[in-house]
């Protein structure tokens, strides 16, 4: 279990930022992996007081706080609406219901894990991020940052003709992914993500048509076979995932249709 010597409520978004760049300091979400550390901390930050923990919806873009839930990603009717069940379907493995009601958005994605279902899904959408106090950037540039102290405000969703589909493969029901592969259609274009390689998710550069031909498909998946980088771990060996992601782009994009 970690320790602190302060916890502090912030009232501000600046006054988390100004905290959180004193040395061994950090923001807390749902805790959840922090809890099963031994680390030390001076400054424990929570940003319950600053109204981050709603989903809004504008006429141009959804607005998901970084304090949301998992469990609100799941069962929200604004994120059914706009994206189906594409975000149910990224976080129903998630361990459970009742780690799902206190792990946050803002967790995984300000976290970069390798294994993260939700930033594979956000990768494929049109999304950005709010981050104090650098401003609003594309996630597949946040996701190749290193972890700063900057504070993440929101996940900013622009609002199209979404068609998607979320595939992964696991040993088990609960356990971390083995690959993770999401597939947006977005108006007529498509937007490919590929997660647990095991590393951090990646967008895939894709000249697919509003309804791909096999042969472009067979395109993709030699790209995807050229250009991706895959790992091994205890879960599975590096050939393993890259055959797994091309098997999954095709189906993902079988799925949608044209």
């Amino acid at each position: 279990m970690f320790t602190a010597d302060n916890y502090i409520v912030a009232n501000s978004v600046e006054e988390a930022y100004e905290l959180n760049k004193a040395r061994n300091s950090t923001v807390v979400g749902g805790m959840l992996w922090l809890k099963m550390s031994n680390k030390k901390f001076k400054n424990i930050i929570d940003l319950s007081k600053l109204e981050l923990d709603k989903i809004e919806e504008t006429e141009e873009e959804i607005q998901i706080g970084a304090m949301v839930s998992l469990r609100e990603l799941e069962t929200n009717e604004i994120l059914k609406a706009n994206f189906g069940e594409a975000f149910k379907e990224s976080v129903r493995h998630i361990v459970g219901v009742q780690f799902r009601n206190c792990a946050t958005i803002g967790g995984s994605v300000y976290g970069r894990f390798g294994f993260s279902d939700i930033l594979t899904l956000l990768m494929s959408l049109d999304c950005y991020v709010k981050v104090y106090p650098t401003g609003i950037i594309p996630i597949e540039e946040y996701a190749k940052q290193k972890q700063e102290n900057e504070i993440l405000e929101k996940i900013i969703i622009k609002k199209h003709n979404y068609n998607i589909s979320y595939l992964t493969q696991r040993l088990t029901k609960t356990d971390f992914p083995i690959l993770a592969c999401s597939v947006a259609k977005i108006d007529d274009k498509y937007r490919v993500s590929i997660g647990a390689r095991p590393m951090r998710a990646v967008l895939v550069e894709n000249e697919l048509s509003s309804n791909p031909t096999e042969e472009e498909i067979v395109k993709l998946q030699n790209h995807i076979e050229e250009t991706v980088k895959f790992g091994s771990n205890m879960r599975a060996s590096g050939e393993y995932r890259k055959l797994l992601a091309k098997i999954l782009t095709k189906r993902a994009i079988e799925n949608i249709g044209g």
